[in-house]
């Protein structure tokens, strides 16, 4: 076989890769970002109706004004993805006292078509349906979704006169459990006013640090409660020690990130020779009859600066999102 006849292959790619930066078989995109140029942002017609759009991605509002610590800003490090989503249920129920209410995974524009579907489905006699309220009337009871703490969540209730009805809820929860694969894919325009665009924020008021939770407390109470229950599992780095419903308190055990970056140089020269966590009580206050403040108090004697406290209401507030 003639030698020269092997390198046959390769003489005719190295030909190809000549025709395509010549004659522009292959176009190289690379270089078209260099001569990019910035259009003028579109434009909404004024004509449009205004409540059928909304931000897909909003910027929350700054609270306070930005505060560096001593020595310096260290840029901190990214939170892993779905730091504070705890895997779950896309059915859950809640309770405090006697009131009692569902957790749905998904916006109320997604439950509302579910539950006017629930009340006809089972017969419950429909006396009014008010998609704006996210009211359903009936001869049995009173039917409702609202939003829920966390984004993309809704509450669910079902009431008689006032008083929560179990076996409705029970009904309700084997209802949206069988639903949950085609939950998301259904929403109703008409509801999307139901999905409240406020939510909660961490807030500087003097010297301290808190959470404003633009919702009651006795809901934010229970959603806080279960969340804490869940994540708050790790053995000497955080725990939930005690929650009480009527003060709506809670005691956690808790090691800052303060604690857990000192350094051998600083533990040598510490009293503290092993990374210690340090019990704080997480307490909500009523600000109003829709909002609630979240403060974290310590309770140990071990130093809790300002950084700290911002730190542990950071991490408890991502429960919440």
């Amino acid at each position: 076989m003639n030698s020269a006849l092997k390198w046959l292959p390769l003489a005719m790619l190295v030909a190809l890769a000549g025709c395509a930066r010549d004659g522009g078989y292959y176009h190289d995109r690379n270089i078209d970002y260099a001569d990019a140029r910035q259009a003028a942002p579109l434009a909404l017609p004024k004509s449009r109706a205004a409540e059928r759009y909304r931000d897909v991605m909003p910027i929350p509002e700054i609270a306070g004004d930005f505060r560096g610590s001593t020595e310096g800003f260290e840029a901190p490090a990214p939170q892993p993805l779905g730091m504070g989503r705890i895997q779950r249920e896309f059915v859950e129920s809640r309770r405090v006292g006697d009131d009692a209410w569902l957790v749905v995974g998904a916006a109320p524009d997604s439950v509302w078509p579910q539950l006017e579907s629930f009340a006809r489905s089972r017969g419950l006699g429909v006396v009014t349906s008010d998609s704006s309220r996210g009211v359903v009337e009936t001869r049995q009871g009173r039917l409702s979704v609202r939003q829920g703490l966390r984004a993309g969540d809704s509450e669910v209730r079902c009431d008689q006169a006032g008083r929560s009805v179990e076996a409705c809820l029970d009904a309700l929860e084997q209802y949206f459990s069988a639903r949950s694969a085609t939950a998301s894919s259904t929403a109703s325009l008409q509801a999307q006013r139901l999905a409240g665009g406020e939510r909660l924020r961490l807030v500087q008021r003097g010297d301290e640090w808190m959470v404003d939770v633009p919702l009651d407390i006795d809901r934010t109470w229970a959603e806080l409660n279960h969340q804490l229950e869940q994540d708050f599992t790790v053995e000497d780095r955080r725990e939930l020690l005690n929650s009480n419903s009527r003060d709506y308190s809670f005691l956690v055990s808790y090691m800052t990130v303060t604690e857990r970056n000192r350094n051998p140089l600083q533990i040598v020269f510490s009293a503290d020779v092993r990374k210690m966590h340090q019990q704080i009580r997480l307490e909500l206050e009523r600000e109003d009859s829709d909002r609630t403040l979240l403060r974290a108090i310590n309770v140990s004697e071990r130093d809790f600066s300002a950084e700290d406290r911002r730190e542990l209401l950071e991490r408890v507030a991502s429960l919440l999102r």
